[in-house]
């Protein structure tokens, strides 16, 4: 019998990607590699690409040079195999409609249906599973519009896990979120990452990056620098990415 000696291929690998709207430059020539079971922090002030790098990595807008793989893959491969999640900073929503908090976190599952797309038993237990780690267990069976903010947050992260992704990223999840919606998702992404996943967050919330996060990515267009949380909030590479005093940066 052979035996395959080859590493395994990086969590996420971006490599000289630029991404151009029109005559703008969102990201020129970003690289960073992500290690699996790690929580890795996106640091930048608005501008910066972050949301941008985000949707190239979901294969949602097409690079002008460079590539993204996700375990390995394309990102059309990763999004069709549901290898990667993605928690967006504001979801298209129509708050009104009555859908219940559990059919959100079931869409997650979509990939997983087949062509009848009917839920059986094992989607059933990965969208309680998912209910549970966010704490919202409770609230399954309520109206997705009747939710807090925090609340909401945490619905549509339950939709990342229940997919079952093994590459999960979110864009500002603790922006405007209540203190136990933070908290909750703080311990949950640290959990996840202890299970074998790989998380990118971005944050504004510098005072709890080293909490948060294994290391951290410094982004303005390109990256600055790819380094253990304490390094990048030294103040001269915080300097190089907000250009004011860190001290009084508010990214």
């Amino acid at each position: 019998m052979t035996v395959d000696s080859r590493p395994a291929a990086p969590a996420l690998e971006v490599r000289d990607l630029t991404v151009r709207y029109g005559a703008v430059t969102a990201l020129d020539g970003a690289t960073f590699t992500l290690r699996t079971g790690r929580v890795t922090g996106l640091v930048g002030m608005n501008g910066s690409g972050k949301s941008t790098l985000f949707k190239a990595v979901m294969g949602l807008v097409r690079p002008a040079a460079g590539h993204v793989r996700v375990q390995g893959l394309s990102t059309e491969q990763a999004r069709r195999r549901g290898v990667v999640a993605y928690v967006p900073q504001t979801e298209d929503v129509d708050w009104t409609f009555p859908v219940p908090v559990r059919d959100v976190v079931l869409m997650g599952r979509y990939g997983r249906l087949g062509p009848a797309r009917r839920p059986r038993r094992a989607d059933h237990d990965a969208v309680d599973a998912a209910l549970d780690r966010v704490d919202l267990a409770d609230l399954a069976d309520r109206q997705i519009g009747a939710l807090s903010g925090g609340q909401r947050k945490r619905a549509f992260v339950a939709r990342g896990l229940a997919q079952e992704a093994g590459v999960l990223l979110l864009d500002e999840p603790f922006a405007g979120v209540d203190r136990r919606t933070e908290a909750t998702l703080t311990l949950l992404l640290r959990d996840l990452a202890a299970d074998g996943r790989t998380v990118l967050v971005s944050t504004h919330d510098l005072a709890r990056l080293e909490e948060l996060c294994d290391d951290a990515v410094l982004l303005h267009r390109r990256v600055l620098l790819h380094a253990p949380p304490d390094e990048v909030l030294r103040p001269d590479n915080l300097a190089r990415a907000f250009g004011v005093d860190p001290a009084e940066a508010t990214p």
